[in-house]
């Protein structure tokens, strides 16, 4: 049987940033003797290609035997985003890479070239509770991708155990506000720590056409276009879905959309708040949001009624009623995770229920995303609720003085399940 030849990976030609990336460790460098880097600035830039890389290459050229960390958001997230690259350009340069999926050392990536062998162990760094993984290990340096979406207490722990002579760190993000952790701590004191820092544009990424990179402009609006194209560290303050317009509006969904489109119901829960559904339809590029059901119980009409608060049961029942005479197009009903008596009561119906993805900055700038792209359109005279509450969803001022980041609070019941669905689709629908 004739063996088919793998592929061989081929090189772009490197930017004068992305090769200051490659060789500030090398022998010859001004700067051979700081103890890490920081590369952030916008998407697309070229940032994680030559960070990765040059980890590897200076691991593999400084230790022999020793162990290192490689992190990432999720373990997912950096496979998809890091590794497969990372070991076609090692292997397209004599490396030999051994991916360890499970066994005694699950999630390490083996690296041998002539005499030298290495272990880069894989970890992902989603919340708090993520620095518990790290303790334990001794590292002779550490690459953290995309590190401003991981928690303080796991880069400190992560770092911490950098304790092999001539360890190094490796960090490279795209920007948050100007009050974030990483942003105060490690950009802002480069210097006092040692750090190399660069920053990035999508013109130090040589691969990218300008048709491309027009395309990523036009896909973010306000503090998003600050952040992922200008690159800049920048408060998100005011209206949230500055990119939604009137173009995101329709008057009637024709039937050939529904002839080639899947149905589902997003929902977002409350007993004393607001309940919402919302009736989508995906034609493949476009989320056509038909219609709304909304329940306040503090609402006049609710007042009005013998119960105001409605129980799971009810809710149900006004669920089936939202249907319509053909439940059999629905696909499925996506709820607020925190809705569990809910969930629960749909699925005794026999209703396939899907727990919502509940990243709440992930889910707002995906959404603002497909508003910019116009992916989104909402049928303006059926859900004027929802419409109301996306001209209004803004930024908590209060938390950014403190330095973090979240919404208001408040009219957030539509934005908040439309962003459920939004995050149920892959990531190539989104296309960031």
């Amino acid at each position: 049987m004739k063996m088919r030849k793998r592929p061989v990976f081929k090189f772009k030609a490197f930017s004068q940033k992305q090769r200051m990336v490659l060789n500030w460790w090398t022998e010859n460098s001004p700067v051979k003797d700081y103890d890490g880097i920081i590369a952030d600035g916008a998407i697309r830039s070229g940032k994680t290609v030559s960070m990765s890389l040059s980890f590897v290459f200076w691991a593999m050229d400084s230790f022999n035997g020793e162990n290192f960390i490689m992190a990432g958001k999720t373990i997912n997230s950096f496979r998809r985003n890091v590794l497969v690259n990372l070991i076609n350009m090692l292997r397209s340069r004599g490396y030999n890479c051994i991916h360890h999926l499970s066994g005694e050392t699950p999630n390490m990536l083996e690296v041998t070239r002539k005499s030298v062998t290495n272990y880069f162990y894989i970890f992902g760094g989603k919340d708090e509770g993520s620095q518990d993984l790290v303790q334990g290990i001794t590292a002779a340096g550490a690459f953290f991708d995309e590190v401003a979406l991981m928690p303080e207490s796991f880069v400190n722990q992560a770092t911490g155990r950098c304790s092999v002579e001539g360890s190094k760190f490796w960090f490279n993000c795209n920007p948050g506000g100007p009050l974030h952790w990483f942003k105060t701590n490690w950009i802002d004191k480069c210097r006092e720590k040692k750090l190399v820092y660069l920053h990035f544009t999508m013109e130090d990424n040589l691969s990218l056409s300008e048709n491309v990179k027009e395309r990523y402009r036009s896909m973010y609006a306000g503090v998003f276009y600050l952040r992922y194209i200008k690159g800049l560290w920048k408060t998100a303050e005011g209206l949230i879905y500055t990119m939604f317009t009137n173009e995101n509006m329709y008057d009637q969904l024709e039937e050939r959309i529904k002839y080639i489109s899947s149905k589902s119901i997003s929902v977002d829960y409350g007993t004393t708040n607001p309940c919402v559904f919302y009736e989508i339809w995906d034609d493949g590029q476009i989320l056509w949001v038909e219609k709304e059901y909304r329940w306040d119980s503090r609402s006049e009409e609710a007042r009005r009624s013998l119960n105001s608060q409605k129980t799971d049961a009810q809710y149900a029942d006004d669920m089936s009623a939202f249907m319509g005479s053909r439940p059999e197009e629905l696909c499925m009903i996506i709820v607020d995770p925190s809705a569990a008596s809910f969930i629960q009561e749909l699925r005794s119906r026999g209703w396939v229920v899907k727990e919502a993805n509940n990243d709440v900055l992930d889910g707002i700038r995906k959404t603002g995303a497909l508003f910019a792209k116009r992916q989104i359109r909402i049928n303006r005279n059926r859900c004027k609720g929802l419409i109301g509450e996306l001209q209004s969803y803004v930024w908590d001022d209060k938390a950014a003085e403190k330095g973090e980041e979240k919404p208001v609070k408040q009219l957030d019941h539509g934005p908040d399940a439309i962003r459920y669905k939004v995050n149920s689709l892959p990531n190539w629908r989104i296309g960031t």
